[in-house]
């Protein structure tokens, strides 16, 4: 059945083509139930094998959710998530479940009703699936909104100081975040309290309302925004550093290739040549240029070394700007610590190959008993990463390559750094 629903019949009339749709939904909601199901079973185990080893109950599952996120090919963060959806699905929402599995309910709608009951006990979490979810029939054409207002409505009737207390703790979680939007601009985000979120929005409409130059009304709210923030207008350089990578082909005005901003990810190379220009030919800014050596066969920069037990500056920026974002594979995260792949405490260098940038929350997972981290150079001088969980699935990682790397015939280049010779073997 599941083979003939993924055959392209050129014939098929429509009616049919739509009934294979809504099957294949039907079955990705099932394959979503029995992931909820192997997962809390993986959870259940690895908790009950560590507490019999003796693990305190505090640390026990540490690292799964990275696993879970691996195996899903989705990040950690998103890891975390799977597991307490599990967890909660399968120990506390049979209904929710039961609906999943039938197709009734997608992964995503299942996952709102969860995220609703949190706040709730496990009685009246159960109570809350029954009144919701027991029903399939009564699920049928219902949005996404009405689901949450009925789950809220439910939560709040069986509990409404827990309701109140949830909101009341969630002004703790409020945070500012930056992701990459297309055509080299940014999303900076504001997860805020709702009279605080409501209030900036405010603002920045009442200026957009009073504001009678050619700019468009978002024009206007962006460009307050900017201001209000830094205490600059918003055409005016800001005193913060960014680190720009670029290729010196480029830098010297070729118009191809791409360079990439640190913690933002890839720029057009004439971008990236206009910010450098506005920075160094501003009066007032202190923006410096420093040379990186890369492979010119892969692009891999040149490794540097320390004895020291903490990453230098010099070093540490290094290891940021060759990995560019988190090294576990599928995390996209700002790197946030330069981590030692073999632990200091266990002879591990603190070198530019045992480096590794990683975001705070893969590095804390890997800590976890049963995970280790090995670090190389492949024959092209890449820097590669194998990551093993403690279940012996092993999953690799290999650092981007700079911006605009030529290639050359094979040959073995010798650079002078800082009196060492170094050899680069160039493909």
């Amino acid at each position: 059945m599941f083979e003939s629903l993924l055959v392209i019949d050129p014939d098929a009339e429509e009616s049919v083509l739509v009934e294979r749709i809504a099957a294949l939904e039907r079955l990705k909601s099932a394959a979503a139930g029995a992931q909820a199901r192997w997962t809390a079973s993986l959870d259940e185990k690895r908790r009950a094998r560590e507490a019999a080893a003796g693990v305190p109950a505090a640390k026990c599952g540490r690292g799964l959710a990275v696993e879970v996120a691996l195996a899903r090919r989705d990040s950690p963060f998103k890891g975390g998530q799977h597991v307490g959806f599990a967890r909660a699905l399968v120990y506390e929402m049979p209904h929710t479940l039961a609906a999943l599995e039938a197709g009734v309910l997608s992964e995503w709608r299942a996952t709102l009703v969860v995220r609703e009951s949190a706040c709730l006990d496990v009685a009246d979490r159960r109570r809350l699936d029954a009144e919701l979810c027991a029903d399939a029939d009564a699920l049928a054409g219902v949005g996404d909104g009405a689901l949450v207002a009925g789950a809220k409505a439910i939560a709040y009737r069986l509990d409404p100081y827990a309701v109140v207390d949830r909101a009341a703790k969630a002004t703790q979680e409020r945070t500012v975040t930056i992701r990459p939007a297309p055509d080299t601009m940014t999303y900076v985000t504001a997860l805020l309290p709702v009279k605080q979120g409501v209030s900036v929005y405010a603002a920045l409409k009442r200026e957009a309302d009073v504001c009678g130059d050619e700019r468009s009304r978002g024009q206007v709210m962006a460009d307050t925004l900017v201001e209000r923030v830094t205490g600059r207008p918003a055409g005016d350089a800001v005193a913060v550093a960014v680190n720009v990578v670029i290729s010196d082909q480029a830098l010297l005005g070729a118009t191809h290739g791409a360079a990439v901003i640190a913690g933002y990810g890839p720029v057009p190379s004439a971008v990236a040549q206009q910010m450098i220009l506005e920075a160094v030919t501003d009066e007032r800014s202190r923006a410096t240029l420093r040379r990186l050596y890369a492979s010119p066969a892969s692009g891999a920069l040149v490794a540097l070394e320390s004895r020291s037990r903490l990453f230098p500056k010099g070093l540490a920026d290094f290891v940021e700007l060759r990995d560019q974002r988190c090294r576990t594979p599928y995390c996209d995260a700002p790197v946030r610590h330069r981590d030692h792949a073999e632990p200091y405490r266990r002879g591990g260098a603190t070198s530019a190959v045992n480096g590794l940038g990683l975001c705070e929350a893969c590095n804390y997972a890997k800590e976890a008993a049963g995970w280790s981290v090995t670090t190389g150079v492949d024959e092209n001088g890449r820097h590669t990463a194998q990551f093993t969980t403690p279940t012996g699935t092993r999953y690799h990682s290999i650092a981007p390559p700079m911006p605009g790397t030529p290639k050359i015939p094979r040959s073995t280049a010798e650079i002078y750094l800082n009196g060492e010779l170094l050899r680069v073997l160039a493909a």
